[in-house]
């Protein structure tokens, strides 16, 4: 787990580090583009911007996923007395590699709303509707779905091993 000096000190560098890359890229766009007149700027400007665009995604991971957003509307109570099969099924979809992720979202901090998000691994989005349709939340009618293709271009994942005693740390 990131303390908290860890996160201001990588929030303060994300911070700092977004004015010096748009100051980078508006000082080598202007290197570049020289002071032409305005209508041939933007022309180039697109290009060089398309370029740039190309650039900084050429090594993107690209890698299709499929969001299930869940949309709930039952009673804790009702939730609750299906809960055990659902996650019985949240289970054997990670053993078998389709879930990704998954879990509820709060309305406000600590407060579970009933909805939920899950990320799954699945062939096309017909495929994945068809794993949403299999959750016990939703053969019952206690949550509704709607899924979405997401193309996972950026990010980190961080994980440490620790061999002597078997144990996993997630960052």
């Amino acid at each position: 787990m990131l303390g908290q000096r860890t996160r201001e000190r990588r929030s303060s560098a994300c911070a700092a580090l977004l004015p010096a890359l748009d100051r980078r890229h508006r000082l080598s766009t202007h290197r570049r583009l020289g002071n032409s007149a305005s209508a041939v700027v933007v022309g180039v400007a697109d290009a060089s911007l398309d370029e740039l665009i190309k650039r900084l995604t050429q090594r993107m991971l690209r890698k299709k996923l499929y969001v299930v957003l869940s949309k709930g509307g039952a009673t804790a109570e009702q939730l609750g007395a299906v809960l055990p099969r659902h996650l019985e099924y949240m289970i054997v979809l990670e053993k078998t590699g389709v879930l990704f992720a998954s879990g509820p979202l709060s309305a406000a901090p600590g407060a579970p709303a009933g909805d939920g998000l899950t990320i799954l691994r699945a062939a096309n989005v017909e495929e994945a509707r068809q794993i949403a349709s299999a959750d016990p939340f939703v053969i019952n009618k206690l949550r509704t779905f709607e899924v979405r293709e997401w193309t996972v271009m950026e990010g980190s994942i961080g994980v440490t091993v620790n061999l002597s005693d078997q144990s996993l740390q997630f960052a």
